[in-house]
């Protein structure tokens, strides 16, 4: 499955990794702790959930499946409020 940023949100990072989103259509902002940005920046990239997981494990000290649970819960919410859409 392919998890697509919606062309409808502009993310904006800071110093220090955190960021936020925000939903042109909605005009919502989301602010997102390091590890959301670098999920992000991940799905910008074409990159799988099982890709980012393993960068964030050799970036960090946190094991794999810990670090698949965040980025997997982290996608959750963008699906919920619909940031994302999955494709097959």
């Amino acid at each position: 499955m392919n998890l697509t940023p919606g062309k409808h949100v502009v993310a904006t990072d800071f110093d220090g990794g955190e960021g936020i989103l925000v939903d042109l259509n909605t005009k919502k902002y989301y602010q997102l702790n390091e590890t959301a940005m670098i999920v992000w920046k991940g799905l910008e990239q074409g990159k799988s959930t099982t890709e980012i997981a393993a960068e964030i494990t050799s970036n960090y000290e946190v094991a794999l499946d810990q670090a698949t649970l965040s980025v997997e819960r982290i996608v959750d919410n963008f699906q919920t409020y619909k940031l994302i859409s999955a494709s097959q």
